[in-house]
Order: C-alpha cells, then sequence, then structure tokens
C-alpha cells in the first residue's frame, strides 16, 4: 500500500511521509487473534512535513492541536480482521481528518439590523395579544 494519500485535488501526502506500526488488535479474531498484527498505527508527521505549504500547516497545526503529539498525528485502526483492510481504513480517516483541518474557515457573520416593517409588524401583534388578554378580564362595577 505504499501510494501517495490524496486528501484534496490540491494536497497530496507523499507515501514516503507516511509510518506504519502493526501490532495484535484486541477483540473477535478466534485463534488468530494471537498471532497476527492486524492493528495498524498510521503517522504522519504534520509540523515537519515539506508537502504541507506553511500557510496551511499553520491553518492545520491550530486545528488539530489537541491530537498532535509532538507535531505527529496517529491514526489507530483495528476494526477489522484483516491487516489490510485496517490498512485502509487509517488511510480513509486520515484523509478525512486532514482534510476538514485544512477546509476554508467559514464567512464572517455580519450583524443586520430588523427592518422597519418586521419591528413594526412585532409591535402590533404584541398589541393585538394584549388586546385580547384585556378582553378576557372581569369589568369592574362601581
Amino acid at each position: 500500500m505504499a501510494t501517495d494519500l490524496a486528501v484534496t485535488r490540491a494536497l497530496v501526502i507523499p507515501a514516503s511521509e507516511l509510518r506504519e506500526r502493526f501490532s495484535r488488535a484486541s477483540g473477535p479474531g478466534g485463534q488468530g487473534v494471537n498471532t497476527t498484527d492486524s492493528r495498524v498505527e498510521l503517522s504522519f508527521d504534520l509540523a515537519g512535513s515539506p508537502s504541507i505549504p506553511e500557510w496551511l500547516r499553520a491553518r492545520m497545526l491550530e486545528r488539530l492541536g489537541s491530537r498532535l503529539v509532538g507535531g505527529v498525528l496517529t491514526i489507530a485502526a483495528a476494526e477489522q480482521r484483516a491487516q489490510l483492510q485496517n490498512r485502509a481504513a487509517a488511510r480513509e480517516r486520515l484523509a478525512a481528518l486532514l482534510r476538514a483541518a485544512a477546509a476554508a474557515p467559514p464567512p464572517v457573520r455580519r450583524a443586520t439590523k430588523p427592518s422597519r416593517g418586521s419591528q413594526e409588524r412585532r409591535i402590533a401583534a404584541k398589541k393585538r395579544r394584549g388586546v385580547t388578554k384585556r378582553n378576557r378580564r372581569a369589568a369592574l362595577d362601581d
């Protein structure tokens, strides 16, 4: 699986920058669970990667700061029994995480005032409601 990881159309992580570690996974798997290294840890050095532009790296480091250990992002996958499926799952999760971190920030919301018509409609509705409540009261006879 030594192929490059396509995050977006413009951002591709070379396979040489990805590190994979394999270990034994816990959970179901019968006798094979004790002998096969099906768990995958996929690591990517985000802080030191030359394939990510500097302006994008700053955004990604800020957004993924809580998940980084020494500038390295690590994804673990052990859901499947087969190592190959776990490798594919880890690569897909890493790509999705990097894609979300690289996304442009949403546009800033500009506050607007309510229109004069909407203010007048609101006040008119309040007055109608007040009249309805006033008409429910018992009339006081002197």
